[in-house]
């Protein structure tokens, strides 16, 4: 009995060991591996796909832009030529000056020097009299006369070279508007056009510098009359006033007899 025992055991024993090496298969996990597996590739798969639409996203957008600027140009690719030119006007510095500056500046013996280039005839600093006396000029009724000189050679100065600056900004307002009519694109287009609305703001500014130049000889011309006026007041009144004292005076020195002259009886 007792072999019969130990025979069993050592029989189940080795049973047991047997089955030990084999490989446990179980179908439901096989089957959800594999569906977890096709999961994650089908994700993968639609990320690809995502990725691949977004790169023809972008090629579209490309093509767009690239057909965009076939149409309306690269605005940096566009150098304008009459560009140049309308900054070197703009920086130039005027010639005008102001009032102030011109009253400032004014010099009673080139008053009396001035001859226009040769339209006046100079009066000189000093001059002879018959008898053969040289004498010099006073300068203070001549500041007047300077004043208005300085601000007539102002004007003919602004005049001069706005007229000039005017033929040069319309040659370049004509080219400008040649170039506008062959643009091509749309950003040659609006370059253009800036320049041109610059050029056109360039030749009004010259007719101001012009207009402040008249303004400035037309308002010493009024202040040279004005103070005319108030010097020939100033001496009315002082004419006056000295007639009246002299009035005075001779009534004081030459009184008149208001009684009757009494003569002697004989």
């Amino acid at each position: 009995m007792k072999r019969l025992i130990a025979l069993a055991l050592v029989t189940f024993g080795i049973a047991v060991s047997a089955r030990a090496q084999w490989i446990v298969y179980d179908p439901a996990n096989t089957v959800q591996s594999v569906i977890n597996t096709a999961q994650e590739i089908a994700k993968y798969v639609e990320m690809i796909q995502n990725q691949v639409q977004q790169i023809q996203t972008l090629e579209d957008q490309l093509s767009e832009f690239k057909h965009y600027e076939s149409l309306f140009g690269d605005p940096k690719a566009v150098v304008l030529t009459t560009v140049q030119p309308l900054v070197t006007d703009l920086r130039k510095t005027e010639l005008g000056q102001t009032l102030t500056e011109l009253e400032g500046a004014v010099d009673a013996g080139q008053a009396m020097l001035y001859d226009a280039n040769g339209l006046f005839s100079s009066i000189g600093t000093t001059f002879t009299t018959p008898n053969g006396s040289t004498v010099t000029r006073r300068e203070a009724p001549y500041l007047p006369v300077a004043a208005v000189q300085k601000t007539t050679d102002n004007f003919l100065s602004v005049s001069t070279d706005a007229t000039a600056r005017r033929v040069a900004l319309k040659e370049e307002i004509a080219r400008t508007t040649t170039a506008l009519k062959n643009a091509t694109t749309d950003a040659e287009v609006q370059k253009l056009t800036g320049v041109l609305i610059g050029l056109n703001a360039a030749l009004n500014n010259t007719d101001y510098e012009i207009n402040q130049a008249t303004a400035s000889a037309l308002v010493q011309d009024v202040a040279n009359r004005n103070e005319a006026q108030r010097q020939i007041e100033a001496k009315k009144e002082q004419q006056h006033a000295e007639f009246t004292e002299a009035v005075q005076k001779y009534g004081q020195t030459f009184r008149l007899m208001n009684a009757p002259t009494a003569f002697p009886t004989p």
